[in-house]
């Protein structure tokens, strides 16, 4: 017989008993029954604990009071978990009464027993209601001579199963639970962590930083003054930005992730101050600086409209997941926030005296909620479904607004020389913060990226492009190479080791990983 008492492990911190059970489990979840059953047999430990093989008899030869006392007799159970299982064995002793005709005694089971747990009204009504259909209850098949209660019996036993405590029962495939839980720690303890590639068991994880872009691999050079804005499509095969020369250009990603140039975009007569992708990347918006916004085709780089010419200077705006509503914020109050078609019909309004400038706008990309940067330190979460919005307000002029691909977060660049970032469902007092970049006047973008948005990347005042792992408020890298200010940010949400930065010494820089550091990495 197994000692119970006995550890292993370096450093002998597992039950030696519960281990050998925990791997007999798997291997019968795996579908290796007979591997398990020779375990069992060779290390004389059951996967089922002797108290659940009891209630397993018990409700097998339905004797259902016996199986009521043992579940009130586990302490280790909490009230929820008890109530849930005395249900579903009243409920079995109730069907089965049922079914041999003892109608009184089910309804005193009904109002003695099951009416006094703590499970839901819901479920309660529902089994009262069931009593006058058989087929309901599924009973309609005894007369048919098909042994509904054996089914019925075996499927408590799996209920049962997944509802007694442990040691009792074990959770469902245990083993996997744990090893996927040490794989997700060694993940999200590794700071460089941006692959989507399954881990190895063999070993202990951890990326280097050949995983995330810190070298420029291109260095674009058609701008002709500041480079004020860059976005990556969200299919990652394009690249837009926009510059103080007047000029937008779309830029192609080609299949050795060099860029080469599409299109370039005139017909502005001001400085080009930001540009938004259509989610389904056939269009893209151009805003002027105080002056109109252009809508292009992405294919054919031709204006399709023009909106803003009644009088609306669009100091922002956003597209709605279905490409075919876009939202545009103003820095004149009377104006407000507007939603337009592609056509440029208005759709909806928010204006009146309480609407202050618009400085910033995003929409979720599920399309729940719609984010507004208000009299500069106010961040707006509209929710346009029910219409509630909540308010947080920053202590510092917030310069920019960005969401996470996920919808749940959204960070904000203060000219405090600080990033903040919020959960938009509103559980969170405090935001995360994220230093050690320069901004102090000038508007600095800063994005989401690599896998799952791990990471947080910003330009700064002093040239450089900074990289945080979201779950640090330092950064761990610093990227050199431009001579001016960096004023905004994209990370391509399809390749994740590429990183794009605008800079005022108008140059575009493509960043990737460091090739001699990825052959290392290789080697070892």
């Amino acid at each position: 017989m197994e000692n119970l008492g006995m550890m292993i492990g370096p450093k002998g911190l597992i039950k030696r008993h519960e281990f050998v059970r925990i791997l007999i489990q798997c291997l019968y979840s795996l579908g290796y029954d007979k591997s398990a059953a020779c375990l069992e047999l060779e290390s004389g430990i059951s996967c089922k604990s002797s108290e659940f093989k009891l209630f397993e008899s018990m409700v097998l030869d339905s004797d259902w009071e016996a199986c009521i006392n043992n579940l009130y007799g586990i302490k280790e159970m909490t009230d929820e978990q008890r109530d849930a299982a005395l249900f579903r064995v009243a409920q079995q002793y109730l069907l089965e009464c049922l079914g041999r005709g003892d109608d009184s005694l089910a309804l005193s089971l009904l109002h003695k027993q099951i009416s006094k747990l703590k499970v839901g009204r819901d479920k309660v009504h529902k089994l009262a209601f069931s009593l006058f259909s058989l087929g309901e209850l599924g009973l309609n098949k005894v007369h048919d001579g098909g042994d509904v209660f054996h089914e019925l019996r075996s499927n408590l036993i799996n209920e049962l199963e997944k509802l007694l405590p442990p040691p009792i029962t074990m959770p469902d495939r245990r083993l996997e639970y744990l090893v996927e839980k040490v794989v997700g720690s060694q993940i999200d303890s590794c700071i460089y962590h941006n692959s989507l590639d399954p881990l190895s068991l063999y070993k202990d994880h951890r990326c280097g930083r050949d995983q995330i872009p810190t070298e420029t691999v291109q260095i674009l050079l058609d701008h002709k003054n500041e480079v004020w804005f860059v976005q990556f499509s969200n299919n990652g095969n394009y690249l837009a930005s926009s510059s103080s020369d007047c000029t937008a250009i779309i830029w192609k990603v080609l299949e050795d992730s060099k860029l080469a140039l599409k299109h370039t975009l005139r017909s502005h007569q001001n400085p080009v101050s930001f540009v938004a992708w259509s989610p389904d990347d056939t269009m893209l918006l151009t805003c002027g600086n105080a002056e109109v916004l252009r809508l292009w085709d992405v294919e054919t780089g031709t204006c399709k409209h023009t909106f803003g010419d009644s009088g609306f200077l669009v100091s922002s705006c956003a597209w709605f997941p279905d490409s075919n509503r876009l939202v545009c914020g103003s820095s004149d109050p009377k104006k407000g926030i507007c939603m337009w078609d592609c056509e440029g019909n208005e759709i909806k309004a928010w204006r009146g005296m309480r609407m202050p400038k618009v400085t910033d706008i995003a929409v979720t990309p599920n399309g729940e909620n719609l984010i507004s940067i208000f009299s500069d330190r106010d961040i707006q979460i509209l929710n346009l479904d029910t219409n509630v919005e909540r308010v947080i307000s920053e202590e510092h002029p917030i310069t920019s607004l960005t969401v996470s691909g996920d919808s749940k977060y959204l960070i904000v660049n203060l000219n405090s020389q600080e990033i903040h970032m919020w959960d938009v469902e509103g559980s969170w007092e405090k935001p995360l913060r994220y230093k050690g970049h320069r901004q102090h006047k000038y508007v600095i973008r800063s994005c989401f990226g690599g896998v799952n948005g791990t990471f947080i990347a910003s330009g700064s005042e002093n040239s450089q492009v900074y990289i945080w792992n979201r779950r640090n408020s330092d950064p761990i890298e610093v990227l050199s190479g431009h001579l001016m200010t960096v004023n905004c940010v994209s990370w391509n949400p399809r390749r994740h080791q590429m990183l794009a930065s605008a800079s005022d010494d108008q140059t575009i820089r493509i960043w990737g990983p460091n090739q001699s550091e990825k052959t290392c990495n290789k080697k070892l």
